[in-house]
């Protein structure tokens, strides 16, 4: 099959002809119809991450058509299906509670098994696998894997926001996207913040009710300011020290913060603890989405409750890939890209 391999980090996606992956008994073999390009990916292509070495394939964003089915499989050969990024086992005692997000077991195609920057991926435990509605074309729900379901699941299970609640919104990338748009579906008002004006402006003409430019001004005391206080929920999605302190900073008494970015490197930073101390905030950490949660994002999307189409601003062949992680290096452009073409 067609793959694009980090062969060095840093250096373009090797683009190459590599051998088909082994069916899993509890799983399926998907012929990938689109593949998102995450900031997660970049942070394993300049080596930030300890299970993307040399050799892998990255790509956990993805939906497809099973062309193979192991004996243990739920799903059959032609079944279109969308995956959540995290494939629990089932069996362990997080899987048994609901939260298959949190599994010990869990594998992530694209983070230490092959991804889906390639004509097929392997999907083991595919009971985590969920149809793909006849509605919603594969470039949508590529972004579904991880961007999106991550987003609803740090609002409505970590955050839990209500509706008329002020929500800030660090980093307009990808998440910061998705959350924006169901924040709005959920009743909320929303503040964005980013140093890059077209994507505020972007944001803005998605709904945003106001839009910080932290390249600017102090984003904490910006927000602080615009919502008469503080707001009551905060959403970090970029993983780096001084978003994560103006996210704890701009936050009301008793404010919630929930941290969606993933840390680059060792993870470590310095966090204002007295600000989380003297306001009695609550700090979240949240990463991807339960399966079962699927049904009623793609239950609302589906009728339309929600417009999730702006946040897919490009479709690309698998050779551009590599162009797509080399900007992020920067300021990048509104909206995400999405592999749709692997032929390319």
């Amino acid at each position: 099959m067609r793959a694009a391999v980090v062969e060095e980090f840093n250096q373009d996606l090797s683009i190459e002809t590599v051998a088909d992956p082994q069916c899993p008994e509890t799983g399926v073999v998907l012929e990938v119809a689109a593949c998102g390009v995450c900031r997660s990916d970049y942070h394993g292509w300049v080596g930030g991450h300890p299970k993307v070495v040399p050799g892998s394939i990255m790509g956990h964003e993805y939906c497809g058509t099973v062309v193979e089915a192991g004996a243990k499989a739920k799903h059959k050969v032609g079944d279109r299906l969308i995956a959540p990024f995290i494939l629990g086992c089932g069996s362990c005692p997080e899987c048994s509670r609901g939260v298959s997000n949190a599994c010990e077991s869990a594998v992530v195609p694209g983070f230490g098994a092959p991804g889906a920057y390639a004509e097929l991926v392997a999907v083991p435990y595919d009971h985590n696998l969920v149809f793909l509605p006849e509605t919603m074309s594969p470039g949508l729900a590529a972004g579904l894997g991880c961007r999106v379901t991550t987003a609803w699941h740090a609002l409505t299970d970590r955050a839990s926001v209500q509706a008329g609640e002020w929500v800030a919104i660090h980093g307009t990338g990808g998440i910061g996207l998705a959350a924006l748009l169901l924040a709005k579906m959920l009743g909320a008002r929303v503040l964005v913040v980013d140093v890059v004006e077209e994507k505020l402006q972007h944001a803005l003409s998605l709904g945003a009710d106001v839009a910080v430019n932290a390249a600017q001004v102090n984003a904490a005391e910006a927000i602080r300011d615009a919502t008469g206080g503080g707001a009551q929920v905060s959403i970090e999605a970029l993983g780096v020290a001084q978003t994560t302190n103006a996210s704890v900073e701009c936050l009301a008494t008793l404010g919630r913060h929930v941290h969606v970015g993933m840390p680059a490197g060792d993870g470590m930073m310095t966090v204002n603890m007295r600000a989380i101390y003297a306001k009695q905030l609550s700090f979240f950490g949240t990463r991807g989405m339960p399966s079962w949660k699927y049904p009623r994002l793609l239950e609302l999307i589906e009728q339309g409750a929600v417009d999730l189409g702006p946040m897919v601003a490009r479709e690309i062949p698998l050779s551009m890939a590599s162009a797509e992680l080399r900007a992020m290096q920067g300021p990048t452009p509104p909206g995400t890209a999405v592999i749709t073409d692997f032929s390319a």
